[in-house]
């Protein structure tokens, strides 16, 4: 029985942002100072002048999401040294680990294995763990490389336990350039080089297994089950790999292999679909209480992080505060300055805290640990969201709500009344899979309520802010988990297309959310989301919507230009300081925040100016993949964004690893044409081609013109660039063509 907690195992700190707080109000001040100007002199002025009124009041509505988001910051300490002053190491709570991966040619096995490796190696007995790897892709070389990473593993993780490795991801234990300094005896120095050889050996395994597609390996015993298997259609096949069958805290923890039914008849949901299967298929096996989630490529890089978070899961005096702990997105090797802007580091530190102090951040899909209970869709007071918020549990209503196999309802049954695992223990894995199978094929979700009501839901391609939602909804609250190291690294997206398709992934799935019958706005009024946790919501929800707004205020500049007209203050009138203030405000305010979480100059740059192409490109695109869906013209599809592992220090300092890439997708277009009508509208200012209309009273447009031009640098570049580093031919005819018709428009309204 646990001990009386004489500490606290977490505390929570507000933390001061006077400073901050009077940025936001005076960037805010200075915003309804120019919708006020705008409204005063709207009479007198034309198209433009309402076009910017209407963009700039957008803005200022997104400003106020942004401050009510960070004004109440906090942070979270936790104390994993007094846990097991409180509990027995046989008392820790057991943990269900879930790792998903859907293409081994987007998501390289060896990147799986080492998140795999890094989860089996954490600092908790390895009988309060089990590892299910979710294989949507049915894929031979997937499990292939888990049977040989479970080899590995059995060096492996002694190995880092008996010398206290804190890096437990071999490719980045074994990336040094020097041998780790804190054990140089004979010993260690020999196992050492034993396990990078055995790691090397493992690598180039995988690296062969890849290239010959192991078709030779598909005649054993283990693979028959692959032999018939074709993409999108293939039987549930479920393998247990590693089973701690003796219950040893010192062994290695369970490790199940898990590939879904699939059929083209059924939907799959995607991600959701295959997190849905897991949370069943581990209830049907282990049970266990609480369930982390990774993606395949976010490593344990804190091998503490389980301890750290039962000090919050279990250390919180209401279970209702601490419905899951969310750590958050953070990746290895990061590119100096940031060029594609998508290291997150200083959203999750000043709108992450934020949100934190509010209802708590949201789910963002990995690095989470769940109670089990609240994604079986409980309420705090202990009832069932079934048809709304009702009722007491029963047999028959389990039956409903979770499936029709016995075994699976058993087991949820005994979750949902306040204990875990299955009715008998120790209990044999081979055994249950059986079980498993029946509660992982494409029909039984039907007549039940995942995805609707419990498990991860579906309506979105961000199944994950969709559900925290829900949770919260529900009146959970979640909690920020940031020890020190990072709890899980992962790898950001590289290059244009990557990074662009995962944002446009994002945009779509966030704006998806707001259409439905799930939007935080009617979780507002119709359950127990917090009025400000729905504010925070609708900022990041709202990134598609804001494609639109930002589209038409970065085209303004270049229309007055060509069109004679203007849509700032000329500079002898003195509202044209309004403008002014706001302009080094905002960008100051942005420096300050980068600069405040340990960045450069050049890094906040980079990241004004990934916002731009980001708002025109991926977002834009959001936009109408969703209103095409709301139209009922085509259906958004989740893309699975490529994961590219280095290896190496050295390789994210290639001259050219910075650079922006492109393909000959339609996303690119946009950007472009804008670019070049810009570069239009300088020339026939520059050349005098309008010559009634002076470059002086047109000096505020011209000015952000040029600065559009350089938030745009990529494309110019792109322009003149060659392979993969320039935009296709078929790209800038298109864009061409785009520019010359705005051209013709704005020379058409001129006349």
């Amino acid at each position: 029985m646990a001990k009386p907690i004489s500490s606290p195992l977490h505390e929570k700190f507000p933390q001061k942002n006077t400073f901050h707080r009077a940025l936001d109000l005076t960037i805010f001040f200075l915003l309804l100072s120019l919708l006020a100007y705008r409204l005063l002199s709207l009479k007198n002025n034309g198209f433009t002048w309402l076009l910017a009124f209407l963009c700039e009041s957008w803005f200022t509505f997104i400003w106020i999401l942004n401050v009510s988001t960070k004004w109440n910051p906090v942070s979270y300490k936790t104390y994993p040294e007094r846990l097991l002053q409180c509990y027995r190491v046989d008392e820790l709570p057991p943990v269900d680990m879930f790792v998903t991966t859907a293409d081994p040619m987007l998501e390289p096995p060896i990147i799986t294995v080492n998140t795999v490796l890094s989860l089996l190696a954490v600092d908790y007995p390895a009988n309060k763990l089990s590892c299910y790897v979710s294989d949507d892709g049915a894929s031979p070389l997937t499990f292939y490389a888990l049977l040989e990473a479970s080899k590995f593993a059995k060096l492996w993780v002694p190995f880092c336990k008996k010398y206290g490795i804190q890096t437990r991801a071999p490719f980045r234990y074994f990336s040094r350039e020097l041998l780790p300094s804190h054990d140089n005896s004979t010993e260690f120095l020999q196992e050492y080089r034993k396990i990078m050889d055995e790691y090397e050996e493992l690598r180039r395994r995988i690296e062969h297994a890849t290239l010959k597609s192991i078709s030779h390996e598909l005649s054993t015993a283990d693979f028959v089950a692959f032999s018939n298997i074709k993409k999108g259609s293939h039987p549930t096949i479920i393998k247990v790999i590693l089973e701690n069958k003796e219950s040893r805290s010192d062994g290695l923890p369970h490790l199940v292999y898990v590939s879904r039914e699939k059929d083209p008849k059924h939907p799959h949901h995607y991600k959701a679909g295959a997190m849905n299967v897991l949370t069943r298929v581990s209830g049907a096996m282990t049970n266990a209480p609480f369930m982390l989630n990774v993606d395949c490529d976010m490593y344990a890089n804190n091998p503490q992080i389980f301890h750290h978070a039962m000090c919050l899961l279990l250390g919180s005096k209401n279970e209702q505060d601490c419905g899951f702990v969310q750590s958050p997105q953070c990746f290895y090797d990061g590119l100096k300055d940031d060029p594609f802007g998508n290291q997150l580091v200083v959203l999750y530190k000043y709108l992450g805290s934020g949100i934190a102090g509010l209802q708590g951040p949201t789910y963002i899909g990995t690095g989470c640990f769940h109670r089990r209970k609240v994604i079986y869709g409980l309420w705090p007071d202990g009832r069932m969201e079934i048809k709304g918020r009702s009722g007491k549990l029963t047999d028959e209503r389990i039956q409903k709500t979770f499936g029709n196999s016995k075994e699976f309802t058993k087991t949820a049954a005994r979750i949902l009344s306040g204990l875990s695992g299955i009715s008998h223990c120790p209990y044999d894995l081979l055994n249950r899979v059986e079980a498993a199978q029946e509660v992982a094929t494409c029909s039984y979700e039907y007549g039940t309520s995942w995805g609707t009501k419990i498990g991860c839901l579906y309506g979105s391609t961000t199944e994950d802010v969709l559900t925290g939602m829900r949770i919260q909804a529900r009146g959970w609250k979640s909690t920020d988990c940031r020890p020190d190291p990072p709890a899980f690294l992962g790898c950001a997206p590289s290059g244009g297309p990557a990074a662009l398709t995962q944002q446009k992934r994002w945009a779509t799935g966030l704006l998806e959310i707001l259409f439905s019958k799930n939007s935080p706005f009617i979780a507002a009024f119709t359950a127990k989301l917090q009025f400000r946790q729905c504010l925070a919501y609708l900022w990041f929800i709202s990134w598609a919507l804001r494609s639109i707004p930002e589209l038409c205020y970065l085209a303004l500049p270049a229309y007055c230009i060509m069109a004679g007209s203007h849509f700032l203050p000329k500079v002898q009138e003195p509202a044209v300081l309004i403008p002014i203030s706001l302009f080094v405000s905002y960008n100051f305010y942005t420096l300050f925040e980068y600069y405040g979480a340990g960045f450069s100059i050049r890094a906040c740059w980079n990241n004004l100016r990934m916002g731009r192409i980001t708002a025109v490109t991926a977002w834009l695109f959001g936009f109408f993949s969703v209103i095409l869906k709301l139209l009922g013209l085509s259906e958004t599809v989740f893309e699975v964004t490529k994961k590219d592992q280095s290896t190496t220090p050295g390789e994210g300092s290639d001259k050219d690893a910075g650079r922006f890439t492109f393909d000959g997708s339609l996303i690119f277009v946009p950007a472009t044409t804008l670019l070049l009508v810009h570069l239009m509208a300088l020339v026939t200012a520059l050349l005098g081609l309008f010559d009634h209309v002076g470059i002086e009273s047109r000096i505020g447009e011209i000015i952000c013109s040029v600065w559009v031009v350089l938030c745009f640098s990529p494309f110019l570049k792109g322009l003149f660039g060659k392979g993969k580093y320039g935009i296709p031919t078929s790209s800038i005819s298109k864009s061409v063509a785009l520019a010359l018709l705005f051209l013709a428009c704005t020379t058409t309204v001129r006349k």
